[in-house]
């Protein structure tokens, strides 16, 4: 795949994901019932392409099933730690925490596949985390407990999708990333309703509305992870976790218009460094990633 169509995927990836964060304020639902149906209307959607592509479950092994199953677990464990974080706190708050997507992937990577990253690629990054931390600086500023926690339960979903992409790194080329994702998610929403089930959290009995923000869920921001499963045939984790910088600027713009939050000048100005990085990045990542040539 051209390195241009990459970038675009990402960029596209970025809008997606902003509204996720919009959807969540917009319900009442708990964040593991938003998650669970999330995933399993992602699934229905899925299905019609699931099923032209069907004879490639034959490629799945168990050890293959194995790593799917665990890639579910850290989706599964991904919407509903950030989800209940954005229960608690401003969408700002919240989504700035993501900024340390990149370095945990980094870590992660470096872990588990020996990869290194340039100069060019630490540079690029801490510009889009300057930047974030501008974004969200205001919200930080709140003495509250319950920000606390926000922040917290931000920080783990943070951990909890960066093991969902490193799974997927070394695995995803087994099948094709429609497989791959209809797999995933579906673990994902079997892990989360057995947690709704001994949780005692009540899985039926929400109304039309809530039921509009789940399909919007399982549309639009879950766009993004398909997008992601696809390009991890052609860049690491690192690469996506970067392009994933641009979700606080994107999802806190969105709170300031449908949500009536307030923006500051410093969180514009931080909103402009962020994507100047993320614009960086992705004009570099060609040359500092394994990007495949597109055969046609």
């Amino acid at each position: 795949m051209q390195s241009n169509r990459v970038a675009i995927l990402l960029i596209l990836s970025i809008i997606a994901i902003s509204f996720a964060a919009i959807f969540v304020k917009w319900s009442d639902a708990p964040a593991s019932i938003l998650s669970m149906n999330r995933m399993y209307l992602a699934c229905i959607f899925l299905l019609p392409v699931v099923w032209v592509n069907r004879k490639e479950f034959k490629r799945i092994g168990r050890k293959e099933a194995v790593f799917f199953v665990l890639a579910g677990a850290c989706l599964a464990a991904h919407f509903a730690l950030w989800f209940s974080s954005l229960k608690l706190t401003t969408v700002a708050s919240s989504t700035i925490i993501l900024s340390l997507q990149p370095i945990v992937a980094m870590a992660g990577g470096f872990i588990l596949y020996k990869e290194r990253a340039s100069k060019t690629v630490v540079l690029t990054i801490c510009i889009s985390i300057i930047g974030v931390v501008m974004v969200g600086w205001g919200d930080f500023g709140l003495q509250s407990s319950t920000v606390l926690i926000g922040d917290l339960l931000s920080f783990c979903s943070v951990i909890a999708v960066v093991g969902y992409l490193l799974i997927g790194q070394n695995n995803v080329k087994k099948v094709s990333h429609w497989i791959y994702s209809f797999c995933v998610f579906l673990s994902a929403a079997m892990w989360l309703n057995i947690y709704n089930l001994a949780a005692g959290i009540p899985i039926r009995g929400y109304n039309f509305d809530e039921w509009k923000i789940f399909i919007l869920l399982a549309i639009f921001p879950t766009i993004a992870h398909v997008i992601f499963n696809l390009l991890l045939n052609y860049v690491n984790t690192t690469a996506i976790s970067m392009s994933v910088l641009g979700e606080p600027v994107g999802a806190t713009l969105l709170a300031v218009w449908l949500l009536g939050e307030k923006l500051t000048w410093l969180q514009l100005a931080g909103g402009a460094i962020a994507l100047i990085g993320v614009l960086l990045f992705l004009v570099r990542q060609n040359s500092e990633y394994d990007v495949m040539k597109d055969e046609t």
